[in-house]
C-alpha cells in the first residue's frame, strides 16, 4: 500500500467496516495508517443487501442435500 500511495489507482473490497480492521491486521495503529492512506482521496461506494455469491452458494448446497434425500 505505501509504495502505491499517491501514485497508482487502488481498487479494494471488503465486508469488513473500518471499524473491524483492527480484527485483520496485527495492531491498530497499522489497521488505522492503512485506513487513512485508503481514505485519503477515496470514493467509498458500500452496498447493502445479500451475497450474491452466499446465496448461490447455499441454493447449491440446498440442491445437493435435496438429491440425496
Amino acid at each position: 500500500m505505501s509504495r502505491r500511495y499517491e501514485k497508482k489507482p487502488i481498487v479494494l473490497t471488503t465486508n469488513l467496516p473500518f471499524s473491524e480492521w483492527t480484527t485483520i491486521f496485527p495492531n491498530a495503529a497499522c489497521a488505522i495508517a492503512l485506513i487513512d492512506r485508503v481514505i485519503h482521496h477515496a470514493s467509498i461506494i458500500s452496498i447493502e443487501g445479500d451475497s450474491y455469491r452466499r446465496r448461490m452458494a447455499e441454493e447449491s448446497r440446498a440442491e445437493r442435500k435435496a438429491r440425496k434425500s
